[in-house]
C-alpha cells in the first residue's frame, strides 16, 4: 500500500519549489553534472532520482499566474490540447540563443566589412564602368539615362531594422534586416524625381556587394527584390558553411533620416516627369503631370524602417504577448502564401495591423497570443476600409499600398473564423498547419504565359500614367486592369478572384543582369465560383433600349447580340458554347480567353487554363464529351420511371412499402456510369433453355452491362414465416411474381432468379431484391442446445443489414448531397477512378471513397467547400463519438467512418483496408498530389496528368498479362489502345425495353480474379484496374514462403524439400504459374515473372 502512494506521489515530487533559488540552483548544478558524467564514454547509466519536496510545497496553493493559465485553459480553448499546442509551436518556431548568437556574430563581421568600403571617384549615374564585371547593378535601366553624380563612401550608419531586434523573427525562413545608410554626400535633395534615388540606391548596394565579394567570411551573395518592388533591391547574405543556410542577411540600402521631405511622396505627387521617360517633348505644364503613387510610396518606405522598429518596440513593451502574437499571425500567413511576393501581406504589415488594435483600445495589453491572433483575424473578416496610424486627419502618409490585396486576405480571414469555435475540427491544424496553395483552395485556376504580351495591352489601354507609376513594369501595370477586367466579365459567377502573388523574381546572382520582367514565371489566377451560377451558357443583358447596353456591347464586342426570350423581353445577351455538364463547366474559361483576346490583346494560345485537366480521366463520348452527369440522369430518371410503376403493381400478395436505389449511379457517384445499349443481335445467338442471348464463338468479350441495385421492400404480415429457409422461398417467390407482373403490365422483359430479378428496360439492367424488414433479426437468431431462443450477430446477417438497409439509406443521402453541391459525383469519380488506377480500390471501398469525398464537402476547414451551404449529413454528437472512439480504439478498424446510423462501429471500413494497405493509400497519394501539382503549375512541364493515374508496377513479384479482346471494359483504361472490338452494342438508334436478355453482370477479369484469390490467397496478393486494368499484379506474402512441416492434406500448390531427415514443404512457384495460364486460359496472354528469389 505505501509504495503505491510512493509512485503515485514521485511524479508530482519532480517539480521545483520556487521558495528556494538556492536549492533549485544546486539541484540544476547537479543535474548538468550528471548529464556530463553520462556523455562520457565508459561511464555507467546515471540514474536520475525525483527531487524531494517538502510537504508544504507539495500541497501549496497555486500562485496567480498558475491560476490565470488554468482559467485561460478553461474559457478559450476547446481543450487544454490546444493550448498545448499553441504553446508548442511558438517554441518550435521561435530562435534559440545559441542561433541569436549566431546571427549576432554574423552581423558583427558584415558591419565590420561594411565600415571599410573604401571610396571612389565621382562620376555619371549612368557610368558603371567603375564596377568590375564580376558584380552587376541590380536595377532595370528603362529609361537608359538619368541625370545626376554618383560615388562610392562608407556607410553613414549600419543598423538592425526589422524583425530580429524585434524579437518576431519566426522559422523556418529566418531573415535578419541590415538598414545600410547612404552618405548624405552621395545623394541630392532633388534625386527623389525620375528614379535618380533608386538607380543610385542600386548602384550603392552594387558597390557594397563589390566590395563584400573579396572577403571569405561572407558566404554567398545574391540580389532580390523587397516584395517584388523592383525599385528597391537588396542584398541577401548567407554564412559560409556546407548544407542549407539557416538563416540570411537582408541588406537594405536606405537614405540619411529626413533627407527628403515625406510631403513630396503624397500619393497625388507626380515624381516621375512624362517628358523624361518617354523622350518626347511634351506640351503639359508641370501641374498636369499624372500623380505616381506607387513609386512615391517605394521612396518613403526607405526612409521609415527606424521610425517602424522604434514605433513597434514600444508597442512590445506595453503588450507581453505582442511577440507571440505577432508569431501566430505570421505563421497563418505564411501557410496561406499570403506573407511573399508583390503585393503581399508581410511579417511588417502583420505587426504594424495587432500595433493598430493595440493603440486603438481594439485589443488589450493584457491579451494572450491566441487572443491577438483570434482578433486580428476578426478584425480583417469584419474590416470595409483600409487603416491608417496616422493621427492627423489630414497628413501627407501615404496609405498601405500593398493592402491591394485585401480581398483575399479578408476572404481567408473569414473562412477561418467560420471553423475557429468549431469543436469537431481541429482547429490548430486547420488555422497554423494545413499549406493552402492557390491550387488547392481555387476552384479553376489559370495562367498568363507569355508576359511580354503584356505590353501590348498597356498600349492598347493607353496605360502610360501606370507604366510610368510603376517604372516600365508592365506586368505590375496592366494586373489591375486584367482583375477589373475579369471581375467585370465573369460577375455573379464567382465569389471571389485572386492572383499569385508573383516573386517577380525571386533572387538572382551578383554576377547576372537583373532579370527582365518578361522573365518572371507565369501570373497565375484563381478562381472560387458559385456554382448555381458559374456554368450558365446564357449572359443576359440590359434591355436594347437601356442606357447600360452599349456599356455591355462595349465588354461582350462581337458576342453581344439581341435575344427575344419567352416572358416577350429583348435584351442583349451572350452565348457560351456547352451541350454537356463537362462543357459548361468551362464556360469561365470562354468568358476569359474572349476577354482577353479582346481587350488586352493577349491570344488564347498564352492562357493556360489548367480548371479542368483532370477531368480527363472520367471523360466519355467523342462527339459530345461528358464526365458521367449525364448519364448518371439518364439512370436516375430511368430508376424513377421504374419505380413509380413497381408502386403501381396490381396483383400482389403484399404491397411494397418502399422502393430504393442501392448503387452508386443513383447518387451520381460511379466512376463510368451504364450507357443504355441497343443490342446487335448479330453478334449473340440464343440460350436454348431461357431464351437469352450468349455471344456467338470467337467473338470478343460482350459489352459489360452493370446491373443497378434496386431495393423493394414488403409490407409486414403475420403470414411471413420465422425460419431463414422459409423467408427465401418466400423472396424467391415474389421475385417469379414481380417478373410476370412487369412482363404482363408494362411488356419488360425479366428474368427472376431466388436471389433477384434481373429487368431489362430503357437499355439498362435493374436488378430488384425483395427484402423483408425481419430477415437480419431472423438471422441473428437461434436456438441452443437447452432449447433457449439466443440472439447472436453473425455475418450473414450484417452483409444483408448492409445490402438492404444501409447502401440504401447511403445512397440516398449521398444524392440529397449532390443537389446541394453539383460537382460531388464528379469528384468522388475522380477519386475512385483513382483508387482504382492504383489498385487500391479493393482495399478502399467504392462506399468508403464516396464517404470520404462527402466529408470534404461537409468538413472542408480549412478550405471553403465548392458549394456555398453546407448540410447536415453528418448530425451526430461529435463529443458522443469522440469518446466512444477514445474508448474503444483498439477493437476498431484503421480507418473509422463515422454516420448518423453508425457512430461507433465504422461498418463501412470493417473489413478493409488493413493498415498496410492505408499506409500505402497514403504514402501514394501524398506523391500523387505532389505530382498533380506540379503538372498543373508548371507551365514549362509537358502535361500529362494521368502520369497519377498509372501505378508502378516494379514492386511486384508477378505480372499477369491479358488479352484485350475478352477485357470488356477497355476502353475505359487509363491509357486505352488504339484497336477497339465490336463488342455488340450499336452506336446509333435509341435503346429499347423489349427483346431478348442481354449478357448481365459478365466481366471476364473479376471473374478470374476471383478464382485468383480463392486458390491462391493464402500465398499471394491480387491487384488488378478494374476500368480497363490489362495486368492482374501478384505479390507474393512472405510468410507463406516459410518452410512448413510435410501434411498430406497441406500440399495443394506445394512441393517438398528434404533436409536431413526432415521434411518440410514451401510454395511451387512454377507450377502456381502455370496454374495462372490454365486457369485463365483465353484471358491470359503471358505470365511474366519478375523476380526469382523465392525465399524471404
Amino acid at each position: 500500500m505505501k509504495k503505491k502512494q510512493r509512485t503515485a506521489v514521485e511524479p508530482v515530487e519532480m517539480l521545483p519549489s520556487p521558495s528556494s533559488h538556492d536549492e533549485e540552483d544546486k539541484n540544476e548544478a547537479s543535474v548538468k553534472a550528471k548529464r556530463s558524467k553520462q556523455m562520457e564514454p565508459g561511464q555507467e547509466e546515471v540514474v536520475y532520482h525525483p527531487v524531494k519536496l517538502s510537504r508544504n510545497d507539495l500541497y501549496r496553493p497555486p500562485t496567480a499566474e498558475e491560476l490565470s493559465q488554468l482559467k485561460e485553459a478553461e474559457s478559450l480553448f476547446h481543450c487544454s490540447l490546444l493550448k498545448m499546442q499553441m504553446d508548442e509551436l511558438l517554441k518550435e518556431v521561435a530562435l534559440g540563443e545559441r542561433k541569436k548568437q549566431e546571427i549576432e556574430s554574423y552581423i558583427q563581421t558584415i558591419t565590420k566589412l561594411l565600415q571599410t568600403v573604401p571610396d571612389s571617384p565621382e562620376v555619371e549615374v549612368n557610368d558603371v564602368t567603375w564596377l568590375s564585371g564580376a558584380v552587376k547593378v541590380p536595377f532595370l535601366f528603362v529609361p537608359k539615362t538619368t541625370k545626376g553624380k554618383f560615388h562610392m563612401a562608407p556607410p553613414a550608419s549600419i543598423d538592425l531594422i526589422g524583425s530580429f531586434p524585434l524579437g518576431t523573427c519566426t522559422k523556418p525562413h529566418v531573415m535578419v534586416d541590415l538598414a545600410v545608410t547612404i552618405p548624405a554626400d552621395v545623394l541630392h535633395p532633388k534625386d527623389a524625381i525620375n528614379q535618380r534615388y533608386a538607380r543610385k540606391r542600386a548602384l550603392y548596394l552594387a558597390g557594397l556587394a563589390q566590395h563584400l565579394k573579396s572577403s571569405s567570411e561572407v558566404g554567398t551573395m545574391r540580389y532580390s527584390c523587397l516584395h517584388g518592388n523592383r525599385l528597391r533591391p537588396v542584398l541577401l547574405l548567407n554564412p559560409p558553411g556546407k548544407g542549407p543556410p539557416t538563416f540570411s542577411v537582408c541588406v537594405h540600402v536606405c537614405p540619411p533620416p529626413g533627407f527628403f521631405k515625406p510631403g513630396r511622396f503624397h500619393p497625388q505627387r507626380n515624381n516621375i516627369r512624362t517628358e523624361w521617360y518617354t523622350g518626347l517633348q511634351s506640351s503639359q505644364s508641370g501641374g498636369s503631370e499624372p500623380p505616381t503613387p506607387h513609386y512615391n510610396s517605394s521612396v518613403l518606405g526607405d526612409l521609415l524602417p527606424r521610425a517602424h522598429l522604434q514605433f513597434l518596440s514600444a508597442v512590445s513593451t506595453q503588450c507581453p504577448a505582442f511577440t507571440d502574437g505577432v508569431a501566430l499571425l505570421k505563421v497563418w500567413l505564411h501557410q496561406r502564401n499570403l506573407d511573399r511576393g508583390t503585393g503581399c501581406f508581410n511579417g511588417f504589415l502583420a505587426s504594424m495591423l495587432l500595433a493598430y488594435l493595440l493603440i486603438t483600445h481594439r485589443i488589450s495589453n493584457t491579451m494572450t497570443a491566441y487572443q491577438l491572433l483570434r482578433n486580428g483575424l476578426n478584425f480583417l473578416d469584419l474590416t470595409v476600409n483600409g487603416i491608417s496610424l496616422s493621427k492627423e486627419p489630414d497628413s501627407t502618409a501615404p496609405s498601405l499600398a500593398e493592402f491591394h490585396d485585401a480581398f483575399q486576405l479578408q476572404h481567408e480571414a473569414s473562412v477561418s473564423m467560420e471553423f475557429w469555435d468549431n469543436p469537431t475540427i481541429d482547429g490548430f491544424h486547420c488555422l497554423l498547419m494545413t499549406s493552402k496553395p492557390m491550387i488547392r483552395t481555387s476552384d479553376h485556376v489559370f495562367q498568363l504565359c507569355d508576359l511580354v504580351k503584356l505590353q501590348a495591352s498597356c498600349k492598347k489601354q493607353n496605360l502610360l500614367a501606370e507604366l510610368m507609376d510603376h517604372s516600365g513594369n508592365y506586368v505590375q501595370t496592366a494586373l489591375p486592369f486584367i482583375l477589373s477586367l475579369l471581375e467585370q466579365g465573369l460577375g455573379q459567377r464567382i465569389h471571389l478572384l485572386t492572383h499569385s502573388l508573383s516573386p517577380d523574381p525571386e533572387v538572382w546572382s551578383v554576377e547576372s543582369e537583373a532579370p527582365k520582367y518578361k522573365a518572371q514565371p507565369p501570373l497565375s489566377f484563381g478562381v472560387l465560383l458559385r456554382p448555381e451560377l458559374a456554368s450558365s451558357v446564357l449572359e443576359r443583358g440590359p434591355p436594347a433600349d437601356s442606357p447600360k447596353a452599349a456599356e455591355f456591347r462595349q465588354l461582350w464586342g462581337p458576342r453581344s447580340e439581341l435575344r427575344r426570350f419567352q416572358d416577350g423581353a429583348i435584351t442583349e445577351a451572350v452565348l457560351w458554347e456547352g451541350k454537356s455538364m463537362c462543357q459548361k463547366r468551362l464556360v469561365p474559361k470562354q468568358i476569359v480567353t474572349h476577354l482577353l483576346q479582346l481587350h488586352a490583346d493577349i491570344p488564347e494560345s498564352c492562357v493556360r487554363y489548367v480548371g479542368a485537366m483532370v477531368d480527363d480521366v472520367i471523360k466519355t463520348g467523342s462527339e459530345v464529351p461528358s464526365t458521367g452527369e449525364e448519364e448518371s440522369l439518364v439512370v436516375v430518371q430511368s430508376y424513377d420511371d421504374l419505380s413509380r410503376k413497381l408502386w403501381r403493381l396490381e396483383n400482389l400478395p403484399l404491397a411494397i412499402t418502399a422502393v430504393q436505389g442501392a448503387h452508386p449511379a443513383l447518387r451520381y457517384t460511379q466512376v463510368f456510369p451504364p450507357q443504355p445499349l441497343k443490342l446487335d443481335y448479330s453478334f449473340f445467338e440464343r440460350e436454348k433453355v431461357f431464351k437469352a442471348l450468349v455471344p456467338r464463338e470467337g467473338k470478343p468479350c460482350p459489352a459489360y452491362i452493370t446491373p443497378i441495385t434496386v431495393i423493394c421492400h414488403m409490407e409486414g404480415s403475420g403470414k411471413w414465416p420465422n425460419d431463414r429457409v422459409a423467408i427465401r422461398h418466400i423472396r424467391a417467390a415474389f421475385h417469379i411474381r414481380l417478373a410476370e407482373l412487369l412482363k404482363k403490365q408494362h411488356n419488360y422483359t425479366s428474368r427472376a432468379t431466388p436471389a433477384h430479378v434481373d429487368v431489362w428496360k430503357d437499355g439498362l439492367v435493374f436488378r430488384i431484391q425483395v427484402a423483408y424488414h425481419r430477415e437480419p433479426l431472423v438471422l441473428r437468431e437461434s436456438v441452443n442446445a437447452e432449447g433457449m431462443l439466443v440472439v447472436k450477430d453473425n455475418e450473414e446477417a450484417q452483409l444483408l443489414e448492409m445490402a438492404t438497409i444501409h447502401k440504401p439509406l447511403l445512397t440516398s443521402t449521398l444524392h440529397g448531397l449532390q443537389q446541394q453541391h453539383p460537382c460531388f459525383g464528379a469528384v468522388c469519380r475522380l477519386a475512385k477512378r483513382w483508387l482504382a488506377a492504383q489498385l487500391l480500390s479493393d482495399d478502399i471501398t467504392e462506399d468508403t471513397a464516396d464517404l470520404l469525398v462527402a466529408s470534404l464537402f461537409l468538413h472542408p476547414a480549412p478550405f471553403s467547400a465548392p458549394c456555398s451551404p453546407q448540410v447536415g449529413f453528418l448530425p451526430a454528437d461529435y463529443t458522443e463519438i469522440k469518446n466512444s472512439f477514445m474508448a474503444s480504439r483498439e477493437s476498431l478498424p484503421v480507418m473509422f467512418i463515422a454516420t448518423p446510423k453508425d457512430k461507433n462501429l465504422s461498418m463501412w471500413t470493417k473489413r478493409a483496408p488493413n493498415v498496410q494497405m492505408l499506409q500505402r493509400a497514403m504514402t501514394v497519394a501524398a506523391e500523387s498530389l505532389k505530382v498533380l501539382e506540379h503538372q498543373l503549375t508548371d507551365s514549362s512541364q509537358t502535361q500529362d496528368v494521368r502520369v497519377i493515374m498509372r501505378p508502378p508496377l516494379d514492386a511486384y513479384d508477378v505480372l499477369i498479362h491479358l488479352n484485350p479482346k475478352q477485357v470488356p471494359l477497355l476502353g475505359q483504361a487509363v491509357d486505352p489502345p488504339a484497336v477497339t472490338f465490336s463488342r455488340g452494342a450499336l452506336t446509333d438508334g435509341a435503346a429499347q425495353s423489349g427483346g431478348a436478355l442481354p449478357v448481365i453482370d459478365y466481366n471476364p477479369v473479376s471473374l478470374f480474379l476471383t478464382e485468383l484469390r480463392e486458390a491462391f490467397g493464402d500465398l499471394a496478393l491480387f491487384f488488378c484496374d478494374p476500368y480497363g486494368g490489362m495486368v492482374i499484379s501478384v505479390l507474393w506474402k512472405p510468410k507463406a514462403f516459410a518452410p512448413a512441416a510435410f501434411k498430406t492434406s497441406h500440399m495443394c500448390a506445394r512441393t517438398v524439400k528434404v533436409t536431413g531427415a526432415e521434411a518440410n514443404t514451401v510454395p511451387n512457384v512454377e507450377a502456381i504459374l502455370e496454374d495462372f495460364r490454365v486457369m485463365g486460359k483465353g484471358l491470359v496472354k503471358s505470365v511474366e515473372a519478375k523476380t526469382e528469389k523465392w525465399s524471404f
